[in-house]
């Protein structure tokens, strides 16, 4: 297990004690709630119980009305319309948004996912001249088109009308299409910037619905789909997106969508679904369709009423996750050993011709995780072209810095933490050493430690299953709204032992409080930490309810573990 700086997130006391009364909560969760910006009554109450009043209206995006205008017409004439998707989660989930939303407005409606491996990312302009051939006059993108200046261009001359539908940063010049939908335009009015591509999709369905009113289906029962696309694209989990999550994961437990009940199945997925069912087990099964075979078939699950359609492609997606997992292992331990043949630079940059470009974003996650410094993966085809995934850490604009680096690139774009772009094998050793002198410039005297944010100190006779509790109402957790992490000094371990997949379980005590179940996994025995029960110990954990024959028990699910400095 890395090593990780603990970092206190400081409150305002008097607050802390204001919000606690007002509410009637326990001063832990008024710290944690003051930890994520959260700082008057009716925020706090906003935030625990989000509700769909509270979302924003969403023609005060930039040219909304104008696409809504554009799309009505069409339903309303009988035009084709296709809706040009991306590859990943975000972009099936919200192409088939739209597909289920304008077919059930009587709209001639089709889509098109381009194929990663053949076709790379975004428009492309053999693929709209095919589908200006086949009759298409309005094109529709989801998670995609802000850089297309030259695609879009070539559909204008084609007298195809372009609507993009897009959440990756925004440059000085946007393309020459009809209506430009994106949260990041500096010209927006609209209040919160972290929409992915799914919530930008149910925004135009529900300005349509507002403005032309709503065929068989009204938008709010396809939730599933945002919360899948929000979760899925790791956007922040705050505003509008808590509405949209909880929502949407309600619906995927109840089971609304058969594509996804079928997935559950697959995934051996029996009880309630939570932001963890999704990132972990649902998304990457849709994602194998993407990295290598064809999105089409994740599209299909999503918006298909047949129970036995929908067992079948699930039961595909489970054999293609599969093989991607084994692709991504194999690829990893490449990667890993280049890195170590590396004199540590600030930023990661790994290259190799026989890689799979479908994992090359995984595994730059995972040199990320390992290392907690920037990571470009990239994949070079036959010809020397290479095509990249990289991810960031907390901090690092991945976007700015690979704008530094345009000239050395063919094209890049994407947002803070992971972006994409493609290089000339030719390139790579300037660009390896520009993107790491970047890297360096930026982390100055920072530490090269991972850091671990942590909410609040406690005494453990603070934890009862009261505080677990109120804790839940703070879901959904993820990206901008981590799960609470607590932490409590000078530990008695009175007992360890290792189970399982080297998941380490201890009984813990603080003064004289009563003793608390707490479990690590993946953490191995106390020695391969370098701890023992002979000494006391710090520990940050998640506190949670654990159930064992008919009974809930608090358990502390261990963040991190070291020796206490003061006995």
């Amino acid at each position: 297990m890395a090593v990780k700086q603990w970092v206190f997130r400081d409150v305002n006391q008097e607050q802390r004690l204001a919000l606690a009364q007002a509410l009637s909560i326990s001063p832990i969760t008024a710290s944690i709630l003051l930890a994520r910006g959260v700082a008057t009554e009716a925020q706090a109450r906003h935030w625990l119980s989000p509700h769909q009043a509270s979302l924003h209206d969403p023609f005060l995006l930039p040219d909304m009305e104008r696409a809504v205008d554009r799309l009505h017409r069409a339903v309303a004439t009988g035009e084709s319309v296709c809706f040009y998707g991306d590859y990943d989660v975000d972009g099936m989930s919200a192409t088939s948004l739209y597909l289920t939303f304008f077919n059930s407005l009587g709209g001639k409606v089709g889509h098109y996912i381009p194929h990663r491996l053949k076709e790379g990312y975004g428009l492309n302009e053999p693929a709209i001249r095919r589908l200006v051939r086949d009759g298409v006059r309005l094109l529709v993108t989801s998670d995609c088109g802000t850089t297309a200046h030259r695609e879009v261009a070539t559909a204008n001359r084609l007298g195809l009308d372009v609507i993009i539908t897009d959440h990756h940063q925004v440059d000085d010049r946007l393309p020459p299409a009809l209506a430009v939908l994106n949260p990041c335009r500096s010209d927006s009015a609209y209040p919160f910037r972290g929409l992915c591509s799914g919530g930008l999709a149910y925004k135009v369905a529900a300005a349509y619905q507002a403005k032309y009113g709503m065929g068989e289906l009204a938008v709010e029962t396809m939730l599933d789909l945002v919360a899948l696309s929000t979760v899925a694209d790791v956007v922040p989990l705050q505003d509008e997106n808590r509405f949209f999550v909880r929502e949407g994961l309600a619906q995927i437990t109840r089971g609304s969508r058969c594509g996804l009940r079928a997935l559950k199945r697959v995934a051996g997925i029996e009880r309630d679904c939570h932001t963890g069912t999704v990132a972990f087990r649902l998304a990457p099964r849709i994602n194998a369709a993407g990295r290598l075979a064809h999105a089409d078939v994740g599209v299909r699950l999503l918006t298909t009423e047949s129970d036995a359609e929908a067992g079948e492609l699930a039961d595909q997606l489970e054999r293609l996750n599969r093989e991607r997992q084994k692709i991504e292992e194999e690829t990893t331990a490449d990667a890993l050993a280049m890195v170590e043949d590396l004199d540590m630079p600030a930023a990661l940059v790994v290259a190799a011709r026989h890689w799979h470009v479908g994992v090359i974003g995984i595994v730059a996650a995972r040199l990320v995780e390992r290392y907690h410094r920037p990571a470009v993966v990239v994949a070079v085809n036959e010809q020397g072209v290479g095509k990249g995934s990289a991810r960031s850490v907390p901090g690092f604009d991945l976007y700015q810095a690979l704008s530094r680096c345009r000239d050395l690139l063919e094209g890049f774009g994407g947002h803070p933490c992971a972006a994409g772009l493609t290089i000339q094998e030719a390139r790579l050793p300037e660009f390896q050493d520009r993107f790491a002198e970047i890297a360096a410039g930026w982390t100055g005297d920072r530490s090269p430690l991972p850091q671990l944010h942590v909410d609040a100190e406690v005494d453990l006779r603070e934890i009862d299953q009261q505080l677990v509790l109120e804790l839940s109402l703070l879901h959904p957790f993820g990206a901008g709204n981590p799960e609470p992490t607590l932490a409590v000094k000078n530990l008695s371990i009175l007992n360890q032992r290792v189970v399982g997949n080297r998941h380490l379980k201890l009984t813990v005590r603080h003064g004289n409080s009563g003793p608390f179940d707490s479990i690590g996994f993946r953490m191995g025995p106390l020695a391969d930490l370098g701890l023992s029960v002979e000494r006391s110990v710090d520990l940050a954990f998640v506190p949670e309810l654990n159930r064992w024959n008919g009974l809930d028990r608090i358990q502390l699910r261990i963040r991190d573990l070291k020796a206490s400095q003061s006995l």
